[in-house]
């Protein structure tokens, strides 16, 4: 599409082409090619007026400058999704696939002032008790278990056999899930994400993530449920179990879409061939193609112009980091400045907690795979790859790749017990449940 400023057009099969309405962004349309949605939006000004899910209204901010003052101003443009004027009306419905990722949930995410900054506090402060070199155990012993799924077959899908499932496996370590938790906690955080069954899967995440918190209650351990349990900011049960599905669903869905489109620019763009260029693959793709493109719900406090828009007391707001990040406005300023500079992990005071982490466990996940399986190449050509639809996720729907099929080595069973025993069972009564892909994972562990 070559834009025109004077006569802006839609892209090909977006539904505003012919009448005008809201930018719909829950298409295969805009999965495809979400870049011209956003050359389109921004012939609009800052601000764009869409549509996220079938009846559910949202402005988008696409502007960089815009999106950092708005999300550096806490009084004006407030978190608590209690104030979604559509809900509170009734427009949208709790059966919207959008509404498990926007709904409230008393956490850090969600809350501002004082409640806000006691709960992230004990977020900040036990994710600063992770040790990296823990976690970088942890994702390569991940890696190595889903490298030997597929190592003797020589082909792979990297996206839903590898990159799907590795943080939710780590994370799952992380915070001291044993077996049957842990594969409800994969199958809630997935629906929850996907939007299919969304209503389902989230009742199934909060459960298992009760059962969890109450296991810990019983026997504390060396994770990060333990730690923010014995946290000074005394977290009731309610706060726990949302605290841990807001981390659970920011250290999963994200990083195995960061992983995944860090992976198909790898194996897509000869600049990157000599294999030393990990690192900044990955800030290339948290520029590009941000994992979650359009996120971070804000609510206007009253009625508002905002960017030479008007906003109403409790619209729901949303920052596209994807087109933030990618304004020709930045063109420069990119290339003179930090390689870090961009919004992916937002901005203000409900930034990510720990983006170091954050980048450690992809980081780890590439080299690992890439070491490991070093001719590794697309299967298929790279125009025929989709992507995930959906507002705000940036994903691809798989990766396929080949390789030398290899032998797999039987792994060192490492010291597991402590995170996945059950109160009155040892590790070797405990049966995980058949089929579940945490219950495989922890049994290969153990050899």
């Amino acid at each position: 599409m070559t834009p025109d400023p004077t006569h802006p057009v839609p892209p090909p099969g977006c539904p505003a082409h012919d009448t005008g309405q809201r930018v719909p962004l829950y298409g295969p349309e805009f999965a495809a090619d979400p870049q011209a949605y956003y050359a389109y939006m921004r012939h609009f000004g800052p601000v764009a007026k869409v549509d996220i899910a079938p009846g559910v209204e949202a402005a988008l901010i696409t502007d960089h400058a815009t999106a950092l003052q708005m999300l550096q101003d806490p009084g004006s443009f407030r978190k608590d999704a209690r104030r979604w004027r559509d809900v509170a009306e009734g427009k949208v419905g709790p059966e919207s696939p959008v509404v498990p990722m926007l709904g409230y949930r008393p956490n850090c995410m969600f809350t501002d002032g004082a409640e806000h900054l006691r709960l992230r506090q004990a977020v900040t402060d036990s994710l600063a008790r992770v040790d990296s070199r823990r976690l970088s155990q942890m994702t390569e012993r991940a890696s190595n278990y889903l490298i030997a799924q597929v190592a003797t077959r020589g082909s792979v899908d990297l996206l839903n056999e590898y990159a799907k499932q590795l943080p939710l496996f780590v994370f799952n370590e992380l915070f001291g899930c044993p077996a049957d938790i842990g594969d409800r906690v994969l199958f809630g955080i997935a629906g929850v994400f996907e939007g299919v069954n969304a209503e389902k899967a989230n009742a199934v995440l909060i459960q298992a993530v009760m059962e969890l918190v109450a296991l810990k209650r019983a026997t504390p351990g060396d994770d990060v449920t333990s730690w923010l349990m014995r946290h000074e900011a005394r977290l009731s049960d309610e706060e726990l179990v949302h605290q841990l599905i807001l981390l659970l669903g920011a250290g999963t869905e994200p990083l195995r879409n960061l992983i995944g489109n860090t992976l198909h620019r790898l194996l897509t763009n000869d600049r990157y061939a000599d294999g030393g260029l990990i690192e900044e693959a990955i800030d290339d793709t948290l520029w590009d193609n941000p994992p979650m493109a359009n996120y971070a719900p804000h609510y206007p406090a009253s009625d508002m112009e905002f960017a030479g828009t008007k906003l109403r007391a409790g619209d729901l707001v949303l920052v596209s980091f994807a087109a933030a990040n990618t304004d020709p406005a930045l063109t420069a300023a990119r290339q003179t400045g930090g390689r870090r500079a961009h919004l992916a992990w937002s901005a203000g005071p409900h930034a990510c907690p720990s983006k170091e982490l954050a980048r450690l466990v992809p980081l780890v996940a590439i080299e690992n795979l890439l070491n490991k399986l070093h001719d590794i190449e697309l299967a298929v050509p790279e125009d025929s790859l989709t992507w995930r639809p959906g507002p705000f996720h940036r994903a691809l729907a798989s990766l396929p790749c080949r390789f030398t099929p290899q032998a797999v080595r039987q792994p060192v069973p490492p010291h597991v017990a402590e995170t996945t025993a059950r109160p009155g069972h040892t590790t070797a009564e405990r049966k995980p449940e058949r089929g579940g892909v945490w219950s495989s994972f922890l049994s290969w562990l153990k050899g």
